[in-house]
């Protein structure tokens, strides 16, 4: 019989992350899709995200006393459940309605962070009152000082301990899968627009009774009339800023003290950098593959990095986790924890809130699985012995 993966549409069945992501496409528009799954140019670093961890191979122990597993470690001065936070991003109300609220929520239940976007299509208070939550916020640098300087206030009047503040987007990427899916700039083409005829759910989720969401963090930026998703993201491009240097990180330092964590460096220079200025901590980050294609992967960097900054920084990476697997090998290359994107939006599109919960559910049993099969108890002893680089050359001792 020939094999065949899940074809309903009940999140509770997926027995991966690549189901939850099918099931995800069959209920969402292919506009809304296409912006969550697609990559920049070519998709060069989209595919090489999920390739790269192809490249690394388990050395287990055996023999070794398994039966109780803990998959919590300390991160940033706060317990999490496990070495996972979900990472920001931004239109998430398009995906199903108050999906913010929705992934803090299931975030709070599993033990782990929440990062809102600055892109959020909910108040970053609103945010903040999620019971048990501990929620980040992320913000891109604009032109405008003030607002980010009004943002970051709004941050610490709400209770916020942690901000991540994005480098790579200075520039937007070219996305043409998602520009293809436009008339003009942010207007559907005609086959877009039937295919949403085809998502009746879809529409009475998202779109009623208030229609297409709003930006709800940009308001100090944006005129009234483009505070839309379609309208504010033509204008949110007039503010970014291609200026942004380390004096701007600097100006944030000084008027942040809580934890700061800077999302998009690939290189070892820029993460010792980062030491000299205060930073608490990395986000090793190609932005996913939607910025520079055919940039290097943070898998491949992070092991560079770890060596450089030491115990320095905390370092935390993104781009192509869908494995607990995925997710360990990570933790043994240095990083102390990961960020989902679009991981955790296949099952927020999948099914709500419970479709986020179920994701990191099937997460947290592959990575329990897989640390009980390295021969390991708890995160604290993973280490370098048990993994390789197969491309790598192999020292062999001699007989």
């Amino acid at each position: 019989m020939k094999r065949s993966m899940l074809r309903g549409r009940r999140y509770d069945q997926a027995l991966s992350i690549a189901e939850l992501a099918e099931i995800a496409r069959r209920r969402l528009p292919n506009f809304v899709y296409e912006y969550i799954h697609g990559g920049a140019d070519d998709e060069v670093s989209l595919l090489n995200n999920r390739a790269v961890f192809n490249r690394y191979r388990f050395t287990p122990k055996t023999l070794t006393d398994v039966s109780q597993r803990d998959l919590g470690r300390d991160l940033l001065g706060h317990r999490v459940s496990m070495p996972v936070v979900i990472g920001p991003t931004g239109f998430n109300g398009m995906v199903t309605q108050d999906g913010d609220s929705k992934l803090a929520r299931a975030a709070a239940d599993r033990g782990i962070p929440f990062t809102l976007s600055n892109a959020s299509t909910e108040p970053l208070e609103e945010i903040a009152k999620v019971p048990g939550g501990r929620p980040w916020m992320q913000i891109y640098f604009y032109r405008d000082h003030d607002y980010v300087e009004k943002l970051v206030n709004r941050c610490r009047a709400s209770g916020y301990d942690t901000i991540v503040v994005t480098t790579d987007s200075a520039i937007y990427g070219n996305r043409e899968w998602d520009t293809r899916n436009y008339a003009r700039p942010f207007v559907l083409n005609w086959r877009n627009k039937l295919h949403v005829l085809s998502r009746p759910r879809w529409m009475k989720d998202v779109l009623y009774p208030h229609g297409v969401p709003t930006f709800k963090n940009l308001g100090d930026l944006l005129p009234p009339e483009d505070s839309s998703v379609q309208g504010a993201a033509a204008e949110i491009g007039k503010h970014l800023m291609p200026s942004l240097n380390w004096e701007d990180i600097r100006w944030l330092r000084d008027n942040w003290s809580g934890n700061l964590l800077i999302k998009g460096i690939l290189s070892v220079e820029e993460a010792c950098t980062a030491v000299e200025y205060g930073i608490d901590g990395i986000v090793l980050s190609n932005h996913g593959g939607r910025q520079l294609d055919s940039s290097v992967s943070p898998m491949e960097i992070l092991p560079e990095v770890r060596a450089a900054v030491g115990d320095a920084l905390t370092i935390l990476l993104d781009g192509g986790f869908r494995r607990g697997s995925d997710i360990l090998k990570a933790v043994l290359l240095g990083a102390d924890a990961v960020l989902l994107g679009r991981t955790t939006l296949y099952g927020l599109g999948a099914g709500g809130q419970a479709g986020v919960d179920h994701a990191l559910g099937l997460l947290y049993k592959e990575m329990d699985r897989t640390l009980g099969l390295l021969g390991c108890s708890n995160l604290q002893e993973l280490d370098r012995s048990l993994i390789r680089d197969a491309c790598a050359p192999q020292t062999v001792s001699p007989a």
